[in-house]
């Protein structure tokens, strides 16, 4: 139940990004339908609260929610994924106030034995802290920038991101890389546009538009667009080759 949930003004809530994240809903739409709740009954305000993130010169929006707030939200999401998710935050939140309204007792310290205990205890509850860090560091340094990402990005903003995270790359040398690696095709009519695979996998997504040429005519341009998805997993895997310093020109990851 790591990070299921937060506690913030002494009240126990969760993210909408979090919510949108693992019921596998878009955050626009959850945002959607926490306004829809919130201007259909003015009761309901108390259980959402409206966050605003800058991030690039943007603004984001998101929500804190609630208990109650969670369970209006989440009452028509429907399925066995999102049932299982419904019992992990279920549990979630009563551990957390649980834990409001049980907050440790200090050990005896004058007991040498009770002392020891606790020292062990600690020094054991940091290390397993200190593991779960690194072991999920990639996901960590790009949380602050996939975490505003609902909409796909240009190749060009994704080489800007995974630059801001500690890999020195830009956007020529990144389609280079992707072409080398198998998520982009390499020539023809097709170049830079995803493979099969990369599509399957819902690294990106291709955006069409119509426009008018000078003699009348029509012509249609597509342009190959990152999913936050494959934002997630493009830093991460830059971020992994380069702590193993492996050139990444010699990987190839996946096959068309």
């Amino acid at each position: 139940m790591i990070n299921l949930v937060e506690i913030k003004n002494n009240q126990v809530v969760v993210s909408s990004r979090d919510v949108a994240e693992n019921f596998g809903k878009q955050h626009k739409n959850v945002l959607r339908a926490i306004d829809d709740l919130v201007a259909q009954n003015s009761a309901t305000q108390n259980m959402f609260n409206e966050q605003v993130r800058e991030y690039h010169g943007q603004d984001f929006r998101y929500y804190y929610m609630n208990r109650d707030g969670f369970s209006l939200l989440v009452m028509g999401f429907t399925g066995k994924k999102a049932l299982e998710w419904k019992i992990k935050y279920i549990n979630a939140f009563n551990a957390m106030e649980k834990k409001l309204k049980n907050p440790l007792s200090l050990p005896n310290f004058s007991n040498p034995a009770e002392a020891a205990r606790a020292w062990a205890d600690e020094f054991e509850r940091r290390k397993k802290a200190e593991q779960a860090i690194e072991q999920n560091k990639p996901k960590v340094l790009f949380a602050d920038s996939v975490s505003v990402a609902d909409d796909a990005i240009l190749i060009g903003a994704l080489a800007k991101l995974i630059k801001q995270n500690g890999v020195d790359i830009g956007q020529n040398r990144l389609f280079q890389r992707l072409r080398d690696m198998g998520y982009l095709i390499k020539n023809g009519q097709d170049k830079n546009m995803p493979t099969q695979r990369a599509m399957n996998m819902k690294l990106f997504r291709v955006k069409e538009r119509t426009v008018g040429n000078p003699d009348g005519s029509v012509r249609t341009t597509r342009t190959t667009l990152v999913t936050g998805k494959g934002q997630i997993y493009f830093i991460n895997l830059f971020l992994k080759r380069r702590e193993r310093n492996e050139d990444l020109r010699s990987d190839v990851h996946i096959r068309r």
